[in-house]
């Protein structure tokens, strides 16, 4: 039997015989861990942004950003430079504390939610036993953040954004959760390494898509209403509320609610692929096959770098393909009424994620 040895203690081994203590190396390698994660996050909403300006551009029939870079490329981080120069204004008559604790309370949690992503099997930074668990309970903290910020900017716009974005959020986690808790069921595991490895035997055939074709359907739609993305945004709705909970900010500040929700959509768009469809692993049955097989690895050269490299591109092309549908979502459907976005929630996806999730059960107690 081959035991396998984790990417960082085949590191380890290298450093130890220098002097390096165990203790020391495990420091070192949380900050190098979070450097890399934060560094990858960076990119990604970067790429993100200008992915949306183009494809906006594109659905429109125009050009979009052109001249800061080639075809635009460095537009976002131009942007993002100019909002972090820029000065920091605070309402004389709001409340000081909320009005900065709340963006960094709506910012804090999606970063968190990354902890527990894995883009391949030794690829994560916190393998928890209840990582789905910590993502859905960390995300609800995010309302508490936008509910402050829309209190604090002592402004009727942003108080009425609050609130919206508060009764969205509980509108659409309960379904959202339920169908997460399907997932659960099928993989008797919490965590997600777990659950991407249950999808792991049959390649494009093993996805929980085809198990859970209903409760995906209700994840994509939660989690496009979680990330107030359109025909969801009713909280900043530009046309009766200025820009909602972020009207009063300016700055860096303005910056943390400009970055949470592209961040929010790429954590969600990589628990989609995680969740439904079968995260790093190969699409093709055969080749998913051979990665049981110690031996393959061996012959063809391939080590852990290169299966890491290999699981993230993976990865990351299943969960671009899902935010090019919520671009385009974005950019093709009109945006509903506060009235109707609360039915949505409440009589359509709680019944149908309630329901898939006894069908599932009685499944599951039929088949013990």
């Amino acid at each position: 039997m081959i035991l396998h040895i984790t990417l960082k203690e085949k590191i380890f081994s290298l450093f130890f015989p220098i002097g390096l203590s165990k203790m020391v190396f495990s420091l070192l390698w949380i900050v190098f861990s979070i450097f890399v994660l934060m560094s990858g996050i960076i990119i990604a909403v970067l790429v993100i942004v200008w992915l949306e300006r183009k494809i906006s551009a594109s659905i429109q029939q125009r050009i979009g950003p052109e001249y800061a870079g080639l075809l635009g490329t460095i537009q976002a981080l131009a942007d993002g430079i100019k909002l972090f120069l820029k000065e920091n204004i605070i309402p004389a008559q709001g409340d000081h504390w909320l009005f900065n604790i709340g963006p960094i309370l709506v910012l804090m949690p999606v970063l968190l939610s990354y902890l527990v992503i894995p883009f391949e099997n030794d690829a994560i930074l916190a393998d928890f036993n209840i990582g789905v668990f910590f993502w859905i309970a960390i995300s609800s903290i995010v309302p508490l953040g936008l509910l402050m910020s829309g209190y604090g900017s002592n402004n009727k716009y942003s108080f009425l954004g609050g609130l919206r974005a508060a009764a969205q959020s509980i509108s659409y986690e309960i379904p959202l959760a339920l169908s997460v808790s399907s997932i659960v069921l099928l993989s008797n595991s919490l965590s997600t390494v777990d659950i991407v490895q249950a999808q792991s035997k049959y390649g494009l055939f093993s996805w929980n898509l085809w198990r859970q074709p209903i409760g995906f359907f209700t994840f994509f739609i939660a989690s496009l209403a979680e990330c107030e993305r359109l025909p969801f945004d009713l909280p900043e709705a530009e046309e009766e509320l200025v820009a909602g909970y972020q009207t009063e900010y300016s700055g860096i500040k303005f910056a943390f609610f400009y970055l949470a929700p592209y961040l929010n959509l790429f954590v969600s768009s990589l628990f989609v692929t995680i969740l439904y469809l079968g995260g790093w692993n190969f699409s093709i049955p055969f080749l998913s096959i051979l990665n049981n097989f110690e031996p393959i690895f061996l012959i063809t050269g391939i080590n852990d770098v290169s299966r890491i490299v290999a699981g993230t591109i993976i990865t990351l092309i299943k969960s671009y393909l899902f935010l090019f549908i919520s671009m385009m979502t974005r950019w093709t459907l009109p945006r509903i009424r506060i009235d109707q976005l609360l039915n949505l929630g409440w009589k359509f996806l709680l019944p149908i994620a309630l329901g898939n999730l006894l069908l599932t059960i009685s499944l599951q107690l039929f088949l013990l």
